[in-house]
């Protein structure tokens, strides 16, 4: 298999990547945390220290650290092959989630989430309440921020796949 044959697949597979990890961001932007921010705080803190548990898996995995793998295979064979528009889209999605996505959660959210993981759930409404709109707060806050890069990322795979899907007849013409 030629490098032009696995390009395509390769760059639907970080579309689909990119896809993946966008909409996961996204799902607690919309729904989650407003759930959880309407709950009784203590359980709103137990809930969110059981999710943080349970997001350490291969599934997970996957799509957070698999993302930038196959943006920056799909560079690379993009680059080689000249498609050098879709390389640049590519790139830049790559630097953008490295830098948004990835630094930004292991840099803000994690944190956050490793000392939230080692509160003991107050008894007292009120005490729980103040930690957890101060976690929820910052949290959500840097969630956003790493949506919005990860909306932007997608957005350039998507661009560089429709770019290299409508070139792919004309490749195979003349390649």
């Amino acid at each position: 298999m030629t490098a032009k044959q696995i390009l395509l697949p390769l760059a639907f597979l970080a579309l689909l990547a990119t896809g993946a990890i966008f909409g996961f961001f996204f799902a607690w932007v919309c729904s989650t945390m407003w759930g959880l921010d309407s709950a009784d705080p203590r359980v709103a803190i137990a809930a969110m220290q059981a999710m943080n548990a349970s997001v350490r898996n291969p599934v997970f995995a996957l799509a957070f650290f698999g993302t930038p793998v196959f943006l920056a295979a799909a560079v690379s064979v993009a680059w080689i092959v000249q498609a050098r528009r879709s390389a640049l889209y590519i790139g830049l999605a790559c630097v953008l989630y490295l830098a948004g996505g990835l630094a930004l959660t292991m840099l803000a959210n994690v944190p956050l989430n490793e000392a939230l993981a080692s509160v003991k759930i107050p008894e007292d409404t009120t005490a729980a309440d103040a930690i957890w709109s101060n976690y929820s707060a910052e949290w959500q806050l840097w969630n956003i921020a790493r949506t919005a890069v990860c909306a932007a990322v997608l957005l350039l795979v998507g661009a560089a796949f429709l770019r290299l899907h409508d070139s792919a007849p004309e490749r195979a013409a003349h390649g």
